[in-house]
């Protein structure tokens, strides 16, 4: 089992930032592929960015390429989303996910998942 907990949603402008955090407990976090998606109201879960065992490699949608990064502390069993340039459309909870295969972008692929935080963009 692995417990997943997400902070660091909240309200922000369009084209501000804000970084997110996935705390994990449980089993050996290195042992896991770690991934954030987003869910906005009315409209399906999306990959947003997912981030291999050793943090080495690093895999976003292409909707967030350029503006957001996925980073992993294997020391302190965290991993962070800096959404940097945020737009009204991406409004939405935000969940991160670990799974104990390879890395891929279909949410059934990851076994754990966390509450989700809110992240609320304005103009």
């Amino acid at each position: 089992q692995v417990q997943l907990v997400e902070s660091g949603g909240g309200l922000v402008q369009a084209g501000g930032s804000l970084r997110l955090s996935c705390a994990a407990s449980g089993r050996t976090f290195s042992n896991y592929v770690m991934a954030w998606f987003r869910q906005a109201p009315g409209k399906e879960r999306e990959f947003v960015a997912a981030i291999n065992r050793s943090g080495a490699g690093t895999y976003y949608a292409d909707s967030v390429k350029g503006r957001f990064t996925i980073y992993r502390d294997n020391g302190k069993n965290t991993v962070d989303l800096q959404m940097n340039s945020l737009k009204l459309a991406e409004t939405a909870v935000y969940y991160c996910a670990a799974g104990s295969g390879t890395v891929e972008v279909t949410g059934r692929a990851y076994g754990y998942w966390g509450q989700g935080t809110q992240v609320t963009v304005y103009s």
